[in-house]
């Protein structure tokens, strides 16, 4: 298990600089193409600064960024001594340092952990999970958390946050210089019909490259954490339990984002997702019985 578990976090490192590098290159290859066709270099060079400035971003920000989508607000120990107690005996039990909490504002049960590493990790968990779950069960819901947090899954998961936002704000951006011909406006002078092509081109495939970037954090991550989680408080059957009460609440989330829901422990939108075998190609999440399922037959 610990080699797995070694190689699962070399090769979320991975991921992540090769998330950052194919960010890049989309970037600064869109603004080639259609500073090129339009005539303007600055679009390049606009391209690469923001490629830069925002790669920065996601690094050192992507966690406070999420958090903030999310309506999480951090709380103190005195706030709810519960909660930190048994975060604090599962980080003992882990042998990690203990993550900032957040508690977010709703009667949906579900938590999520963010951060660029175990050193600057937080975890969020809902008014409702603390409220809805028992003591065997908050603990499998936090102890899945950590382990991805102990794992190296949130680097990952939380850049791509960031970096599939900038992609479908950088499409947006082009195809309104393409449709207007670039800076200066002339469509005709410019090449403007090729550029308004490229420009549609991008709009449309501009939200497939946001989801696989999404997508590129597999959703192998949530049964390694399942199984860690399990190992960690020794009892299968509590975050089994937890998901179980997961699956029939149906409370909605109003912070609830399509760019954030990859983070947490379920799909915060409730009674958004669709069932056709399309869709389950796309999801973020593997279905909660599948989950349990394997919990179940667990034995430790």
């Amino acid at each position: 298990m610990a080699t797995n578990l070694y190689t699962h976090q070399e090769s979320n490192i991975r991921k992540t600089w090769l998330l950052i590098t194919m960010f890049l290159g989309l970037v600064i290859g869109l603004g080639w193409v259609i500073g090129y066709v339009v005539g303007e270099p600055v679009i390049l060079y606009f391209a690469v600064g923001l490629a830069l400035i925002m790669n920065l971003v996601a690094y050192w920000h992507s966690d406070k960024i999420a958090l903030s989508m999310s309506g999480a607000k951090p709380i103190k120990r005195e706030d709810n001594l519960y909660l930190y107690r048994m975060v604090e005996n599962l980080c003992i039990t882990a042998g990690l340092p203990l993550p900032k909490i957040y508690l977010m504002n709703s009667e949906q049960i579900n938590a999520f952990a963010t951060g660029r590493d175990p050193k600057h990790a937080a975890i969020a968990v809902t008014s409702g999970a603390l409220t809805k779950l028992e003591n065997e069960e908050l603990e499998g819901v936090l102890a899945h958390e950590l382990s991805h947090i102990g794992n190296r899954d949130i680097l990952v998961s939380t850049v791509a946050v960031v970096l599939a936002g900038v992609v479908a704000i950088v499409a947006d951006l082009f195809f309104r210089v393409s449709f207007f011909g670039g800076i200066g406006g002339d469509r005709e002078n410019k090449g403007g019909g090729a550029v308004l092509l490229i420009g549609i081109a991008v709009a449309i495939l501009a939200p497939l490259a946001a989801t696989l970037i999404r997508l590129s954090v597999s959703r192998k991550r949530e049964y390694l954490a399942d199984a860690s989680g399990a190992l960690l408080t020794r009892y299968p059957d509590g975050l089994a339990n937890a998901l179980q009460k997961i699956a029939h609440d149906q409370y909605p989330m109003k912070s609830a984002h399509t760019g954030t829901a990859h983070l947490f422990i379920s799909n915060p939108l409730k009674g958004k997702e669709k069932r056709s075998w399309v869709a389950g190609m796309f999801m973020t999440h593997p279905p909660l019985e599948d989950r349990i399922r394997i919990l179940r037959g667990m034995k430790i």
